[in-house]
């Protein structure tokens, strides 16, 4: 889950990160207003979840209230990557003099978080990562002893930081890392981090990408959420505690466990098949999450077949049958459906299936098969 820029700074502010004065508006007028009591010039910034705000005119400077409004105007009427921008973010204008990238995410090949910095601040660390490597600085974080002084320091040394402000990175580094950890996040950056005019460092902007799986734990969080990027299908998902992610394929895929839903997808590839979506409809298969999850894969209307795979451990196999067919009448599909069941009663599930006339197969090798020849029939 990503957060907005203004939505992150304000996390990092609670630990000690330096972040501009500013508020958020979601009318020009608000934006006035803000902009008179910060003194007047400021910067207003789109607030949307995609990259390239300034190069697509989402980031503008203001030299006076007046003109911050007639700048929100603009940019709240903006689409940026075909997203609406709702809200401008205003804040005090800074004096730049050198930018800087500090950032935190998750090194899976090492399996502890890493937190990065460059010299070439303010712009796309991936370019760097590409152009420069050498300019990027990293320091792998131990997750029981959290980020260490000497850790902050090296940073600010390999990136040539002058040492007066090896004091105030160091705060803004611990900062970053309580951030990152508290929040249960996958990714925490500030780029750019500034050296001001007045020699002072200031995390002009900020960004922040949270674990999923642990919102449950930050339900404030959770509801900080923005839809407008996310596919109506995958909110739908979400009510029912489905995980689902819409794919360009014509094959629907339903499966209990994220590992066998990956698995289900390479073997249709295999065969020669596109799968439409991501969808692990978890354990516990009644008849109402089934029929949830139908109304979701449907909805996509390149859907020319369903290949339903589940593994019947603590479910089932014959309730699991006895859900897809209910789902079946409520929702009456009129494309075919492939059914691979296994495990638990899997032989009374497989009968009961074939009873309604549906497509079945004992093995994924098979059931992929038949789902691809069957969307090639539809085609």
């Amino acid at each position: 889950m990503k957060l907005h820029e203004y939505q992150s700074k304000l996390i990092f502010a609670e630990y000690g990160v330096p972040i501009p004065q500013g508020r958020v508006a979601a009318t020009a007028s608000e934006a006035k207003q803000i902009a008179h009591e910060l003194g007047g010039r400021v910067v207003v910034k789109s607030q949307v979840l995609v990259g390239g705000r300034g190069k697509a005119g989402g980031i503008r400077l203001a030299k006076n209230p007046g003109e911050a409004e007639e700048l929100a105007t603009q940019i709240l009427s903006m689409e940026i990557k075909g997203l609406p921008v709702r809200k401008v973010l205003v804040d005090e204008a800074a004096d730049i003099e050198k930018e800087i990238y500090l950032g935190i995410t998750n090194d899976r090949a090492a399996r502890r978080p890493v937190m990065m910095a460059s010299s070439e601040g303010g712009v796309d660390i991936e370019e760097v990562a590409r152009v420069t490597p050498e300019k990027i600085i990293k320091a792998h974080i131990d997750p029981l002893l959290g980020l260490q002084g000497y850790q902050a320091r090296d940073i600010a040394a390999g990136i040539d930081l002058p040492r007066e402000h090896w004091r105030a990175f160091g705060v803004i580094a611990a900062g970053l890392w309580q951030a990152y950890k508290k929040s249960d996040a996958n990714l925490a950056e500030i780029n750019p981090l500034v050296i001001t005019a007045d020699s002072k460092l200031l995390a002009v902007d900020g960004k922040m990408v949270l674990d999923d799986n642990a919102l449950f734990r930050h339900p404030d969080l959770a509801d900080k959420r923005d839809l407008d990027i996310e596919d109506d299908s995958e909110i739908e998902a979400r009510k029912y505690g489905l995980s689902y992610i819409k794919l360009d394929g014509d094959i629907g895929c339903m499966v209990n466990g994220a590992g066998l839903a990956m698995t289900t997808m390479d073997v249709i590839k295999h065969f020669g098949g596109e799968p439409a979506n991501f969808l692990d409809i978890g354990g516990g298969a009644n008849a109402e999450k089934v029929a949830a999850a139908f109304r979701i894969i449907l909805s996509d209307k390149n859907i020319k077949a369903v290949l339903i795979n589940i593994f019947g451990g603590i479910t089932r196999g014959d309730e699991v049958a006895r859900g897809i067919l209910a789902a079946m009448e409520e929702i009456k599909p009129e494309v075919p459906m492939v059914v691979r069941l296994v495990g638990t009663n899997a032989e009374e599930g497989r009968q009961l299936i074939a009873d309604a006339d549906m497509i079945t197969a004992e093995t994924l090798a098979g059931a992929a098969q038949k789902a691809v020849a069957a969307a090639e029939g539809g085609k």
